[in-house]
C-alpha cells in the first residue's frame, strides 16, 4: 500500500516539456510580450555619470544616455525607481546588456499618435528647434518633422528666433512612415485662427457703420485699414470727392482715420471702406451751380492723352477734351496747350449729374478764328499766304489767325488743267489769292488764284455762233491745233477734221506756232465755259457766200471763177 503513493508522486512530479519551460521562464521574467523592436517598460536602478541604468526584466539591464530624456520643450529629471518606456533594439549585446533607446521609444509612440491626429485632421503640439535648407525642423514629442519656410507664418518672417523652443500648435500636411517624412504647417493654424476671429469680427460689423481704424499699409490703388483685428480696403476713389493721384496724398501709415463701411462680403471677409462718404456730396445741385454755356476759371489738376482735368471747386472736376482745347491745333498733345496747376478760363459745355461728368471747353472762351477771318476778309477780297501743303486736290495756304485756306485744282488757272499747274508751286512759296467762300461751321476757307487774273469768258464779251475770229496757233498736235483768240485770253482746240474743207488739207503740220489763222465760232457756252472753232466751217461759209453773190449753177461760171472774183473783192476791201 505504501508503494502506491510513491508511484503517484512520481507521476505527478513529471519532467516539464520545452513549452512549459519557456512559459515558466517568461513568467519569471514578467515580460511575456517583450521582443526586439518593441517598446517596453523598465525601471531606473541607477544613475551614473551621464547614463541611466534601466532594468527591463529578462534578468537584463540596459543603459540610456541622460540626454535622451532631455530635449526641446521637455526636461525630465530622472530618479532611481522611476519607470520609463524604452525601445528594445537587442536583448543582449557582447557585454551581456540590453541595447535600449529612449528616443526611439518616444518616436514610436509619437508616430502612432501623429498618424491618429493626421487621419482625424487634428492639430499637434511641437517645438521648432533647428534651421535646415528650405525651412526648419520641429520636434513633435520625439518625431522630427519638416516645417517649410513658406509655412511658418501668414506673412514672410525674417527672424524665427522668437518662435524657436516654444511649444505651439502645428497642422500635419503630409506623413510617410516608410520614409520617415512628416511635413507640418504653422501658417495653416494661424489662418484658421484668424479666419475664426475674422468671422466673429465681421459678424459684428454692418454696412453703413462708421468705425475708427489705423492705416496699416498703402498701395497704388488704396490703403488697408486695421479695424481691430481685421483689415478693410479704403480704395483711392473713396478717399475724397476730388481726384486723388496717390493714396499718400490723403493718408499716412499709422494714421488714425474714421471710415464708413461701404460693403461687406461675408464669404470672403472683404470689407470696403470710404472716407468721402462721411462728407457732403459736392455733386448735389451741380446743374444749378454750373449752367451750360457759363464761363468760369479753374485749375488744371491732371493731363492725359485725351485731354485735361480742371478743378472747379474741391471735389468737382471737369474734362477739357483735346478736341475742345484749340480751334486750330488738332493733333497736338494737351500738355503742349496747358500745364498742370495752370489757371484757365473754361466754358461749361455739358453737365451729367448721374455719371458725375462735366464737359468743358477752352477754345470757346477765345474768338473763332474763322469768324474773325470772315469779318476781316469778305468774299472777293484778296489775301496773301504761304503754301503749307500740296495735295492731289489742291493747295493749302496759311492765312492770318493761324487758319488755312484751300485753292482747289480747278481754281488755279482758267485754261490749263490744275494737275499741270500745281506742279509749278512748292511748299514755302508766297502766293496771292482771292477769297471765294468762308464756311465758319465747317471751318473751311475756299480761295482762288485764277480769279485774280479775271475770267476770259467774261472779258471776251458776247461771241456769237457764226462769228469769225482771228486766232494765234499756240501748239501743233497730231489731233489738231491749240489756239488762242487774238486780243483775248480765251483758248480753244481746233480738231484735225475742222482744219480745212478738203480732206487732203486737214494736216496740222501745215500750220506753225505763232501763225495767225481765221476760224468761225461753232459754239460758245459761257455757262459751260466752252468755245468751239472751225476753219472748215469758215471756208464752207465763204464758199456759200461767194456762190450767192457771184454766180449760180446755171450761169456757166465755174467755181474757181466765182471764188476768184470773191477773193478779189475781199482784197479790194482790205
Amino acid at each position: 500500500m505504501s508503494a502506491v503513493p510513491s508511484t503517484n508522486r512520481a507521476h505527478s512530479d513529471h519532467v516539464p516539456s520545452r513549452e512549459d519551460f519557456a512559459a515558466l521562464l517568461e513568467e519569471s521574467f514578467g515580460r511575456s510580450e517583450a521582443h526586439e523592436g518593441s517598446v517596453i517598460r523598465g525601471t531606473v536602478v541607477a544613475i551614473e555619470k551621464d547614463v541611466a541604468v534601466i532594468d527591463i526584466g529578462l534578468k537584463t539591464e540596459g543603459r540610456v544616455a541622460l540626454k535622451e530624456f532631455i530635449g526641446p520643450g521637455r526636461d525630465q529629471a530622472l530618479n532611481v525607481g522611476d519607470e520609463v518606456e524604452v525601445y528594445l533594439e537587442r536583448i543582449e549585446n557582447a557585454l551581456g546588456e540590453a541595447v535600449i533607446s529612449r528616443d526611439k521609444a518616444r518616436r514610436e509612440e509619437s508616430w502612432v499618435k501623429l498618424e491618429r491626429a493626421f487621419e482625424s485632421n487634428e492639430k499637434v503640439t511641437g517645438v521648432i528647434f533647428n534651421q535646415v535648407k528650405g525651412g526648419y525642423t520641429v520636434d513633435l514629442d520625439g518625431a522630427v518633422a519638416f516645417l517649410p519656410r513658406s509655412q511658418v507664418d501668414i506673412r514672410p518672417v525674417r527672424d524665427v528666433t522668437p518662435l524657436m523652443g516654444v511649444p505651439q500648435p502645428f497642422q500635419i500636411l503630409k506623413m510617410d512612415r516608410r520614409r520617415g517624412n512628416i511635413v507640418v504647417s504653422r501658417r495653416t493654424v494661424l489662418e484658421e485662427t484668424r479666419a475664426e476671429a475674422r468671422s466673429e469680427l465681421v459678424a459684428n460689423l454692418e454696412e453703413g457703420q462708421v468705425i475708427d481704424g489705423v492705416v496699416k499699409n498703402i498701395t497704388e490703388y488704396g490703403a488697408f485699414v486695421d479695424l481691430g483685428g481685421i483689415d478693410g480696403l479704403l480704395h483711392v476713389t473713396d478717399m475724397a470727392w476730388r481726384r486723388v493721384n496717390h493714396p499718400s496724398e490723403v493718408v499716412n501709415i499709422g494714421q488714425s482715420v474714421q471710415v464708413k463701411i461701404i460693403k461687406i462680403n461675408h464669404e470672403t471677409h472683404r470689407i470696403s471702406l470710404g472716407i468721402k462718404q462721411l462728407l457732403a456730396d459736392p455733386w448735389e445741385g451741380i446743374a444749378e451751380r454750373y449752367p451750360v454755356n457759363s464761363r468760369l476759371t479753374g485749375r488744371v489738376t491732371n493731363i492725359t492723352d485725351y485731354g485735361a482735368f480742371v478743378e472747379l471747386e474741391p471735389g468737382i472736376e471737369g474734362l477739357i477734351h483735346v478736341s475742345e482745347m484749340s480751334w486750330t491745333k488738332k493733333n497736338v498733345h494737351p500738355g503742349k496747350i496747358v500745364s498742370t496747376s495752370q489757371e484757365v478760363d473754361v466754358q461749361i459745355l455739358e453737365v451729367d449729374p448721374v455719371k458725375r461728368r462735366i464737359s468743358l471747353g477752352l477754345k470757346q472762351t477765345l474768338q473763332n478764328p474763322w469768324e474773325g477771318f470772315a469779318e476781316q476778309h469778305p468774299i472777293g477780297s484778296e489775301v496773301e499766304g504761304e503754301v503749307k501743303n500740296k495735295t492731289e486736290f489742291g493747295l493749302f495756304i496759311g492765312l492770318d489767325g493761324d487758319v488755312d485756306g484751300m485753292v482747289h485744282l480747278s481754281d488755279l488757272d482758267w485754261n490749263r488743267p490744275g494737275e499741270q499747274v500745281i506742279e509749278e508751286f512748292k511748299k514755302g512759296d508766297l502766293v496771292r489769292a482771292q477769297v471765294l467762300d468762308v464756311d465758319v461751321e465747317k471751318e473751311r476757307i475756299s480761295l482762288g488764284i485764277k480769279q485774280l487774273a479775271g475770267d476770259p469768258f467774261i472779258e471776251a464779251g458776247e461771241l456769237r455762233r457764226g462769228q469769225v475770229v482771228t486766232c494765234e496757233v499756240l501748239e501743233v498736235k497730231d489731233g489738231g491745233l491749240e489756239v488762242k483768240l487774238v486780243d483775248s485770253d480765251l483758248t480753244s482746240f481746233i480738231k484735225r477734221a475742222e482744219l480745212a474743207r478738203e480732206r487732203a488739207d486737214q494736216r496740222p503740220e501745215r500750220f506753225a506756232p505763232g501763225e495767225k489763222v481765221d476760224a468761225r465760232v461753232v459754239q460758245f457756252d459761257r455757262k459751260a465755259r466752252r468755245i468751239q472753232l472751225s476753219i472748215k466751217a469758215l471756208e464752207m461759209a465763204e464758199e456759200k457766200e461767194a456762190i450767192a453773190a457771184y454766180g449760180s449753177t446755171d450761169s456757166g461760171a465755174s467755181l474757181g471763177d466765182i471764188l476768184g472774183a470773191a477773193l478779189r473783192k475781199a482784197n479790194e476791201k482790205k
